[in-house]
């Protein structure tokens, strides 16, 4: 069986054979465990008009002022695919013009632009500032001399950049395989694309608002390097980005809000907090397609998750916000060591063969919803 790589689209049925190297669980590793609940909130964040909420108010995010003007501008209007707007984005190296144009670009396509194709660059464009260190490189917010508020909104500013390009790059780099996945697909992480540019934008306003801007700070290039390791592999990038990195901002959300409290700027957790409530859309609807990849390939998605984590060298790292990744879907025992050797005791082979039947309904039902 093909795995879904950056190739070109395939078509239903899916070949059958021979993988050139392992990506998936197998049969053998068939589990019972419970269908992943889908996020309530799921089907209203997909129907959505694109929102115009791009700056922060006194009392929450409120319309741009210049929205008109930025879809009117002439590189919004550049492009003849969904795709290739995103590659324009890849290729803009302006922080705020990236996020801009992702508005833009999303805008057209709920008025009807095609999802198309293009090439992704290697690597987004970036900035001359901030400059890129090392993890082990990055101070504390005393020893660069900077208040604990502006330095977290810094690091999450950068964040967020980093979840525009890679929402991109997820829509460009796999655009090839659009018969296959389907236009939802694309259209889902464009969508969350403008989600990203709105969160940087807040973020950026703020840092402005406290007398500093992005790119007054070093950073870290962690996330694109793992974004890396599924460049080729649709399955993989959905495993390693929603239902990792973006799970970790849910699990990181409450941490920073109470810290943000802590030093007494209420206007900044205000922000975040808005932000990682945000989020869980974005780890939902890379369940939905990781689930459906899943059933496109005949798959059991846990294992299949714990096989791609482990293939690509993914660190699963707590404490983990339980209440808000069992809200967005994320079964505990796909991420929770204690939950991964456990056997069902105490129920007869029927029982588990009826078990199986009543959770295979149950996902079908979830997938076709």
């Amino acid at each position: 069986m093909l795995p879904l790589r950056r190739l070109p689209p395939l078509s239903f049925p899916l070949p059958r054979g021979p993988t050139p190297r392992r990506l998936f669980a197998t049969a053998a590793s068939a589990s019972t465990a419970a269908s992943p609940l889908p996020w309530p909130g799921l089907h209203a964040w997909r129907r959505a008009p694109p929102s115009d909420l791009r700056t922060w108010g006194p009392h929450g995010p409120c319309a741009s002022p210049d929205a008109a003007d930025e879809s009117g501008s002439e590189e919004a209007s550049a492009g003849s695919s969904l795709a290739e707007m995103g590659a324009l984005v890849l290729s803009t190296a302006d922080p705020l013009s990236k996020a801009r144009l992702t508005h833009a670009a999303f805008s057209r396509l709920v008025a009807g632009l095609p999802v198309g194709m293009a090439e992704a660059p290697d690597h987004p464009a970036r900035p001359d500032k901030p400059i890129v260190v090392t993890q082990k490189e990055i101070t504390t917010h005393k020893q660069m001399g900077v208040p604990l508020n502006a330095y977290m909104l810094h690091m999450l500013a950068h964040v967020e950049l980093n979840a525009i390009d890679l929402a991109w790059d997820t829509v460009v780099r796999f655009s090839p395989l659009r018969d296959t996945l389907g236009d939802g697909f694309f259209v889902d992480f464009a969508r969350v694309a403008d989600d990203e540019s709105r969160h940087f934008r807040w973020y950026s306003q703020r840092l402005a608002e406290l007398g500093f801007s992005y790119g007054d700070m070093p950073v870290h290039n962690l996330l694109w390097r793992e974004c890396a390791k599924s460049s080729n592999d649709v399955s993989a990038r959905l495993a390693v980005i929603p239902l990792v990195q973006e799970a970790r901002g849910l699990d990181a959300g409450p941490r920073l809000v109470q810290k943000l409290l802590g030093f007494g700027d209420h206007r900044s957790a205000d922000i975040v907090t808005k932000v990682a409530q945000e989020e869980l859309a974005h780890v939902s609807v890379g369940l939905h397609w990781f689930l459906k990849v899943c059933q496109m390939m005949g798959r059991v998605p846990d294992a299949t998750f714990r096989d791609l984590i482990k293939e690509h060298d993914v660190v699963l790292k707590g404490p983990f916000n339980y209440p808000a990744r069992d809200e967005a879907g994320i079964p505990r025992e796909w991420y929770q060591e204690k939950f991964k050797h456990e056997t069902p005791s105490k129920l007869s082979e029927v029982h588990d063969r009826l078990a199986c039947i009543v959770e295979m309904e149950k996902e079908n039902s979830s997938l076709n919803g």
